[in-house]
């Protein structure tokens, strides 16, 4: 009795497995569900966007290359330049270094009376170095106010160099090093106001040594650079005359 109940169950179990269920009260089948469409992809009705607008270039990249700026004007000379007497017909300008480290106008003038036994200082103008007088400071002798010969540049016998030459001495020892650059602009601007003033040729702005037996003023003058800074100052004051 119990083998055959055991059998009919056995049955029934793998009936219902067949049948792709689990036994009845338990879990029931899932009902079957509607058959599912095919998907499928739909356009989508969307409106077209509007034109872009034409896409405006940037202007084109210009580079210039920096200028340099123009030389400016000659300021005006110094009032102390003007001489107090009747000119001398001047028609030269003879550069000097002093061989000193320091020095001033009135430091070469108690030289000058005390050592050499002259009456005054012997330039007409002095450029001093900073040690003494200003850097690039203009000393004006005491001879140019009385328009005086110097007492500078004789050569030999020839005074004439003394008699008409200017005589200007930049304190310094320019065997061993050049001018500063102070020393330089007040030295160019000054030689351009005489050339100018005086129509002095460049051939006639002139180291002491150019006439005389002397290295003076020193191997490390800069006579082309002088020359140089006096033509852009005389150009400078050329241009702005020309303006006005």
């Amino acid at each position: 009795m119990r083998g055959g109940l055991l059998a009919a169950l056995i049955l029934l179990g793998a009936t219902v497995l067949a049948a792709g269920c689990r036994s009845p009260g338990l879990v029931t089948c899932p009902p079957a569900g509607a058959k599912r469409e095919t998907f499928a992809y739909k356009p989508l009705n969307v409106p077209r966007s509007q034109p872009r607008p034409a896409r405006s270039e940037p202007p084109p990249l210009v580079l210039e290359m920096p200028r340099r700026p123009a030389e400016p004007p000659a300021p005006p000379h110094d009032p102390a330049w003007e001489p107090q007497a009747p000119e001398r017909p001047w028609r030269w300008i003879v550069i000097h270094h002093s061989a000193t480290d320091v020095g001033s106008a009135a430091a070469f003038d108690a030289f000058h009376r005390g050592a050499r036994h002259w009456d005054e200082l012997g330039y007409h103008f002095v450029i001093g170095n900073g040690g003494g007088s200003g850097d690039g400071a203009v000393e004006v002798g005491s001879r140019w106010p009385k328009q005086k010969w110097g007492a500078h540049c004789r050569v030999g016998d020839n005074e004439e160099y003394n008699y008409f030459g200017v005589g200007i001495c930049l304190v310094g020892n320019f065997d061993r090093r050049p001018p500063s650059e102070a020393q330089m602009a007040s030295l160019a601007r000054l030689a351009d106001h005489l050339s100018a003033r005086y129509r002095i040729d460049d051939a006639h702005i002139i180291g002491h040594g150019q006439v005389g037996d002397t290295r003076c003023p020193g191997r490390s003058f800069p006579m082309s650079d002088l020359l140089a800074r006096v033509h852009r100052l005389r150009a400078a004051r050329e241009a702005l005359a020309g303006a006005g």
